[in-house]
C-alpha cells in the first residue's frame, strides 16, 4: 500500500484511514490501497472489529473528477469495475465494520460508507450522491445498497435530486445509526467498535454473513443458511463459554476467546 490509506490496531480494533487530503477523493491508487487494507484487516485474526474513517474533517468527498472528465466509454468500464470491486472488499469483511463520517461523504464516499454494516456521524456531515448533477448515475454500489438500506422510494429521492442531507436527517431516514458531535465521531466509533470485539468473533462473523445473505437470497435459502450456521457454532469453544456462563452466572457475563 502507499501512504493514502493507513491501518492502525488498537486492542483488537483496526482504523482504516483515508489519507488523501485534502478531500480524500477516490483516485485509482486510494482504491487499491482500501481493497488492500480491507484485505489485511479480513486476515488478521487479531481484529475483531474494523472502523473506516476519513479523518477530523471529512469522511470522503467522492470520486477523483479529474480522472473521469476525459475518460472513454471503454476507460470508465473498466475503471467503475475497479471502484465496485474495491469497495466488495470492504463489504465483505466478515467482523463488524463501523464507518465514522466527518464532514462531507458525497458520491464514493457514501457508497464506501454503505459498504459499513454502522454509520456514525458527526453532528455538521453532509451525505448524498450527486452524480446526477454530473449527469450520471452512483456507480460505485449506490444504487443497489442505499434502497436497501434506507427503501427505495427515500434512495431514489437523493439519486434523483443529487441533494445532500444532513446528519439529523440521515438519522430519521435510517442512513445514519448514530449522530454525535463532530470530535466525538471517532470516540463513539470506538466505543462501539470495542463492545462488538469483547463479543463472540465467530458468532458475530456467522451472523453477518447470514443478514447479508437475506438481502439477496429468498426466504427459504436465508432460513437453511441459519439453520447451518447456528448448528455450526456449536462446534465453537465461544458457545460453550457462553451457555456455560449463562447457567453459572446469568447472561452477558460471558468472557469469548473467538475460537
Amino acid at each position: 500500500m502507499s501512504e493514502l490509506v493507513l491501518v492502525e490496531t488498537e486492542r483488537a480494533v483496526a482504523t482504516i484511514r483515508l489519507n488523501r487530503p485534502p478531500m480524500n477523493a477516490l483516485n485509482a491508487v486510494l482504491q487499491a490501497d482500501l481493497a488492500a487494507a480491507a484485505g489485511q484487516v479480513s486476515a488478521d485474526d487479531a481484529v475483531r472489529a474494523v472502523i473506516i474513517y476519513g479523518g477530523e474533517k471529512l469522511f470522503a468527498a467522492g470520486a477523483d473528477i479529474k480522472e473521469m472528465a476525459d475518460a472513454s466509454y471503454a476507460q470508465m468500464t473498466a475503471n467503475i469495475r475497479r471502484l465496485q470491486d474495491a469497495l466488495n472488499v470492504v463489504a465483505a469483511i466478515g467482523k463488524p465494520v463501523i464507518a465514522a463520517v466527518t464532514g462531507y461523504a458525497l458520491g464514493g464516499g457514501l457508497e464506501l460508507a454503505l459498504c459499513a454494516d454502522f454509520r456514525v456521524l458527526g453532528e455538521s456531515a453532509k451525505v448524498g450522491q450527486p452524480e446526477i448533477l454530473l449527469g450520471l448515475i452512483p456507480g460505485g454500489g449506490g444504487t443497489q445498497r442505499l434502497p436497501r438500506l434506507i427503501g427505495p422510494a427515500k434512495a431514489k429521492d437523493l439519486i434523483f435530486t443529487g441533494r445532500f442531507i444532513d446528519a439529523a436527517g440521515a438519522l430519521a431516514i435510517g442512513l445514519a445509526d448514530k449522530v454525535v458531535p463532530d470530535d466525538q465521531v471517532y470516540i463513539a466509533a470506538r466505543e462501539m467498535a470495542a463492545g462488538f470485539a469483547s463479543g463472540p468473533a465467530i458468532a458475530i462473523a456467522a451472523a453477518k454473513r447470514a443478514v447479508d445473505l437475506s438481502l439477496d437470497a429468498d426466504l427459504g435459502t436465508g432460513l437453511e443458511f441459519e439453520q447451518a450456521s447456528f448448528a455450526g457454532l456449536f462446534a465453537t469453544d465461544d458457545a460453550r463459554a457462553g451457555m456455560r456462563s449463562f447457567l453459572e452466572n446469568g447472561p452477558g457475563k460471558a468472557t469469548f476467546t473467538g475460537r
